[in-house]
Order: structure tokens, then sequence, then C-alpha cells
């Protein structure tokens, strides 16, 4: 087979026998189309894109487009900022992690939770450098913790509208991205510092470099071009293992599918390149695991999550195969809902069952649809056709990832579905550019009323979960029903108005849902471990969300968090103003009553609890939340002048007296509790040289409820209280071991 000459390859890309591709380039703003082939734009611009191997050039904007860019930008920012610093410190095990990275370069690289690195965080530290660098250059606070967080969510938002724009045109794009800043579990994900922020940011711009790699012709500037873009695909691919392990590996299958079917070069060019952007990946990511491997372990911080001092066995057991067997050794259990434990029950229906939807399924039936409605409107185009590859490449997203996270037996919180919302956001819009484009023909005709009434009673479901706002979920279904009645009508009587009456009440009836969670979870303080979006919903299973007990979430109107089954939700705060029967959110200031930004000096403000918020969760009373550090305890503390402050047992708590002292605290037994660092024998040798100045008691202790792991903390604990006297401070005891 001969190399076809780039100008070739251009006529061939949008070649289709579908009847409206006119329709559709016209719809999305690609090159126009003149008879079976595609006419690429004449101009400077088209002789540019010719010259770097480009196959076509996009539409210049117009300023419709700029300023609709513009309302996109200012929608995301409204929802990551307003409010931002309500939540404090958010979830404070990573928040004590980018502390203590900020004043040691030695924990900064290994992601350690203390500055003393005595253990790590139970991820990579990747997103802990993000965090780190802006305590670094703003100083400790709310604000420098969240900040990055908040950007991440502006940014994925633009690159959501760059990648769709590329293919499905400058509407399309503004859809995808609407959505996604609109989804209630992408508005709480982006304002804490969890990292799923970072995960999703770079899996976004992995799958917009895939795509672009794809735009390029067989000509050798070309080529070079494109296997740069697979590069830099890897490269973002091993950032992302850096960020969360193999979570970001399930967006590969889409990206492989997608560039062996659609990329322009030859089949075995297509599998060096795809090689080689594996290769980038490796050594992305591969740098730092090697650094796990040959610094010795007495040179570095315990890696906790493991029971044997390994990242390689934090990979693929605790964070790794563990999620999916249940078999995570030293992690928490408990008894729960039928066939899932305390995580809630696998299957099918999980992401659409109890919290689940609300977080993430609002648009999943529309998303879904859009599979087949954009795969029906790009028809039969030749093989290396764009828009259909940027098909395969979310659809490969969205059903890996919703597979996997259906079935996974192991610790599984309802905020992972984050990772879904790009891909449901671009094959919703995607769907939504089908059926406008098609909207002559007969199917669409069928299809389209009957996909609003779906969405709309899918809304009215999801709504009439949570008590707040009863009267919306009737108002969404008029909605739905009036939508789908004008459109029919102005089908049948051939009147424009009708039509675009239709469309308004159509966009209200997909959107009202998803628009008020994401709202309620703006104007909604969130910290601990767990957190979810939106107001309480009926159906919680443990901590899955499913048919049965388990908890329920403190919030609005909910008077805090009730046990029903021992464990109180540590994941978010409701306040003074929250505490009125299905009370609405404030979205300005504090005015929420939650958690306030620390002071300067990084001490918690020690009266939020009295002012009926946060219920502080968990075993221990610091498992899933921490409660606050008083006073005395943060001024002992901070007068410390060893390597640790002090000593306790679990992440949790230890994070919560190091962001009050900022001084370092030794986590004993890592997150759980239950990892074997330090051994006791390393614990008396730290007291013996006089390294730990107090050991508090109590902290995140699971003992009795954890899957295997060690016993360490259980005998230091013991160890201390026979060798050394206890005083109480403020309801806690505390051995001074100086």
């Amino acid at each position: 087979m001969t190399q076809m000459t780039h100008t070739h390859m251009t006529h061939m890309t949008h070649m289709t026998p579908f009847s409206n591709v006119r329709s559709l380039t016209r719809a999305v703003a690609l090159p126009q189309q003149a008879g079976s082939r595609t006419k690429i734009l004449a101009g400077k611009r088209q002789d540019a894109a010719n010259a770097h191997g480009r196959m076509y050039a996009l539409p210049k904007r117009t300023l419709r487009d700029w300023l609709a860019l513009a309302g996109l930008l200012v929608l995301a920012c409204a929802i990551f900022f307003v409010n931002l610093t309500a939540s404090g410190y958010a979830n404070e095990f990573y928040a004590a992690a980018a502390q203590a990275g900020s004043t040691s370069w030695e924990s900064f690289l290994w992601g350690s939770l203390d500055s003393g690195n005595a253990i790590t965080v139970d991820k990579p530290p990747a997103s802990i450098w993000v965090m780190a660098l802006s305590v670094r250059l703003f100083g400790l606070s709310s604000l420098s913790i969240l900040l990055p967080e908040a950007l991440m969510g502006v940014a994925t938002t633009f690159m959501l509208y760059a990648t769709v724009r590329r293919y499905w045109g400058n509407w399309t794009a503004i859809a995808a991205g609407a959505i996604f800043a609109l989804t209630p579990v992408a508005a709480l994900m982006f304002r804490f510092d969890n990292p799923d922020a970072l995960l999703v940011l770079l899996m976004t711009i992995s799958a917009y470099a895939v795509l672009r790699a794809m735009e390029y012709d067989t000509s050798h500037a070309g080529a070079r071009r494109r296997t740069a873009w697979m590069v830099l695909a890897g490269i973002l691919i091993g950032l992302g293992f850096l960020t969360k392990q193999l979570q970001v590996m399930l967006v590969l299958p889409g990206f492989a599918v997608a560039f062996l079917i659609a990329s322009p070069s030859r089949p075995l060019r297509r599998v060096v390149d795809g090689l080689i952007a594996v290769a980038a990946a490796c050594v992305s990511a591969g740098w730092w695991v090697l650094l796990t491997v040959l610094v010795p372990a007495n040179m570095r911080p315990y890696f906790a999550g493991s029971q044997h001092n390994s990242f390689i066995e934090l990979t693929f057991g605790y964070n790794g195969f563990g999620r999916l067997t249940g078999s995570e050794e030293g992690s928490v259990v408990a008894g729960g809902s039928r066939n899932g434990g305390m995580w809630g029950q696998t299957g099918l229906s999980r992401l659409f069952d109890g919290i689940y939807g609300t977080q993430i399924a609002w648009l999943a039936p529309l998303a879904f649809s859009g599979i087949v409605i954009g795969l029906v409107v790009v028809g039969r185009a030749v093989r290396i056709d764009l828009r259909r590859a940027s098909i395969v490449v979310f659809t490969g997203w969205l059903v890996t990832t919703w597979l996997v996270f259906s079935f996974m037996a192991g610790i599984f919180h309802q905020y992972y579905t984050v990772a879904l919302a790009p891909a449901l956001a671009v094959l919703a819009a995607v769907g939504c550019t089908g059926l406008w484009v098609a909207r002559e023909r007969l199917w669409m005709r069928v299809a389209t009323p009957l996909l609003i009434l779906l969405q709309s009673w899918w809304s009215f479901t999801l709504i009439g979960r949570a008590q707040w706002l009863p009267w919306l979920k009737w108002a969404v279904l008029v909605a739905g029903i009036a939508a789908a009645i004008l459109l029919i009508a102005s089908w049948l009587i051939h009147v424009r108005l009708l039509a675009a009456a239709g469309s308004v009440l159509a966009a209200i009836a997909l959107m009202a849902g998803p628009t008020a969670w994401t709202l309620y979870t703006v104007g909604t303080a969130h910290t601990g471990s767990i957190v979810t979006a939106g107001p309480e919903v009926s159906g919680s299973n443990g901590f899955g969300g499913g048919n049965g007990g388990g908890f329920t979430r403190g919030g609005f109107g909910q008077g805090g968090g009730q046990m029903s089954q021992g464990f109180s939700r540590g994941g978010r705060q409701g306040g003074s103003s929250q505490s009125q029967n299905n009370g609405g959110p404030s979205l300005g200031g504090n005015s929420t009553g939650g958690q306030q930004p620390p002071s300067s000096n990084g001490t918690e403000f020690s009266t939020r609890n009295r002012r009926g918020g946060t219920r502080s969760g968990g075993f221990g009373g610091g498992f899933l939340g921490s409660s606050t550090a008083s006073a005395k305890i943060t001024a002992m503390l901070s007068a410390s002048t060893t390597r640790w402050a002090a000593a306790t047992t679990g992440s949790q708590s230890a994070a919560r007296y190091q962001l009050a002292s900022q001084h370092a605290v030794i986590a004993i037994g890592g997150f759980n509790g239950s990892d074997p660092s330090p051994t006791l024998a390393q614990f008396k040798q730290y007291v013996s040289e006089g390294l730990i100045h107090y050991y508090i008691s109590g902290g995140s202790d699971t003992r009795g409820r954890q899957l295997g792991g060690s016993d360490n903390a259980s005998k230091i604990a013991s160890w201390v209280s026979e060798h050394y006297k206890s005083q109480v401070v403020d309801g806690v005891t505390i051995y001074d071991l100086s």
C-alpha cells in the first residue's frame, strides 16, 4: 500500500454517506462539505496547517463563540471558587501532608504525612506536590490548600471544551463543559483536597492529547507531531499513576482502541506510537517508583497502606487488586449491605442506587444514549473520522470505569465517581448534538421525546431521594412532559416557536436536578475522609449507598449526622443556618456556619462542634473526620523542639494536631492504625533518643474492626501507659515522654 499524501487524506477525512452529514458539519463547525468529499477551508490558516501535517484547520471563532466560552469559564469559576474556604482544611489527612511538604523537601519528595518523615500518606505524592508548593508560596491556610483544586476544576472544564470543540463544534463543547461543571460530585471534589481532582485533570488532558495525535496526516511532519502528542499523553498517564496509582489505567482501553482504529498511520506505526506512549508513561512515573525500590528503608519514610514497607505492594495490594476483591490487609471492615460489605452492594445498578446516583448519574441515560446517537450520526464515515474516534475514547473511558466501580468489592467511596464526570459530560453533549442535527429524521422524532421523558422520570426519582426542595421533582417532571408534548406538536404543525419552547423546557428538565445539587454542594462545608455532594438522601447503605441500613449524613435540616450502625459521618458539617428543616444553602462567605478557615498560626477554631455542624467521624473520634485540637494542647505541641512534637494512633488524629501546631506528629499505624510502623522497638528508640515529646492517647483506634494488619499501635499504647505518667488536658490523655 502506497503512502497517502496529506492532501488525499484530507479529502477522505470526513467522507460519509449519511444524509445529514451536511447538517452535522454546519452544526459543529467542521470543514464544509462539497458533494461526497470534504473541502478544506482555504486561506492562510489551512496553509499553515498543511505545512505541519495537519489534515484540517479549525474554523475561526466568532464573537458569539468567544462570549459563550467566557460565560462557561465564569460559571466554572463561580462553582469552584465561591465559598471555597468554608471547608477549612477539608480532608486534614492530605492537608497535613501538604503542610509537611511545604517545610521539608524530603517530605515533599515522598509525600510524607509529617515533616519528620515517619510515614507517608497511602497514595503517591503528585497531588501533595501541587498543594505543598501552594503552601510554600502563600503560607498554610484553607485557601492555599484548596486553591489548586479549584484551579484544576476550571482547567478541566476548559480542556473538555477544547477537546470537544475540535470535533463537535463550539456549542457542543459549551454544553459538555457546562454539564461537567454542574455535576454535583465534580463541584465537590474540585473544592476538596483529595487526589481525585488532579487525577481527573490529567486524564482529561491525556484524552485531548490522544485525539490531537490522530489529527495529523502520514507525511513526515505529521508523523513526528503525532508521536509527540502520544508522548505527551504517556507522560500525563504516568503523572496520573503518581497521583492515584492504577485508577488512571481505566481510561487506557478507550484510548488504545480509538488510536488503533482511527490513526491515519499504517498498522505497524500505530503500534509503535502506542508503545512509545507506554514508554513515556513508564519514564514519567518510573523514576519515582525506582526511588522507592533503591532508597534503603532507613533513609525514607514508611509507605503507609502496605504491610511490608513496599510501594509496589501498596500499588497492587491495598490500592490495587485489593480494591477489586475486597482483600485489603489492614483496612477497616464492618457489617453492611448485602453482597458488598461496608462499601455497599456491588452490581450493574450500584451507581444508580442510593446516594451514588445523586453524585454522578443524573444524565447517565442521555450519556449512554449519546454513544449510539453519535455513532449513528457519524454513520459509515472513513476509518480515520475523528468524531467517531472521540466517541470511542470517551465511551471506553465511561464503560470501563463504570464497570470497575460497579463490581469492586473493596474500599469504594461515593466521591470516586468524579472520574466518570468528563466522559458522561462529553457523551451527553454529543447525544444532544446528534438529536439536533438529525431533527428532520423520523427516528430522531421518536427518540427525542422518549429520551426527555426518561430523563425527566430519572431526575424525578433522584430528587425524590432527598427531603430537600420536595417541589423540585414535580417541577422537573412537568417540564419534561411539557417539553415532549411541545416538540411533538412543533413537528406536526411546523411551528418553530413551539420547538424553541420545548427545547428550553427540555433543558430545564435535564439540568434542574444536578444544578440544584451542585448549588447545595457549593453552599456546604465538607470535612473529613468521606464526603458526598448534595443533601442527605434516603436509601444510603453503610458506606456504599444502596438499600438498607448504615448511616445517615449530617447536613441541612438533619441536625448533624445520625449513627445507625455505630458510624458517624465525619464528611460534612452544617451550622446554625443549616439546622432549620429543609433549609437551603447560603452561597456567600462562611454563612453556612461550617468550619471557618484556620487562623494564621494553623489552629482550628474550637467552637464548630458546638455550633451543630460536624460530627467527628468514626472510631476513636478521629477515623473519618477530625475533631478540634484545643488551644492548650496546641500550645504544648507548638513549644516542642523535638523532631516529632507528639505521636498518636492514626493519620487523621495526627493530622489534626499537626495542622494546629505546625509541628510534626507521628501517625502510629498509618491511616487505619493498622500499619506495622513504627514497631515497638523503633518507638522505644525514638523515645530514648529524645525525638518524641508527647504521646497522645486515643486517636484513630480500629482494633477489632480491621482486616488483618499490625497490632503495633496497641503494643505502643500499652508500653507508654506502663512506663510514663499521664495528664489530662482538655479531656485528652497525654503522656510526656521527655
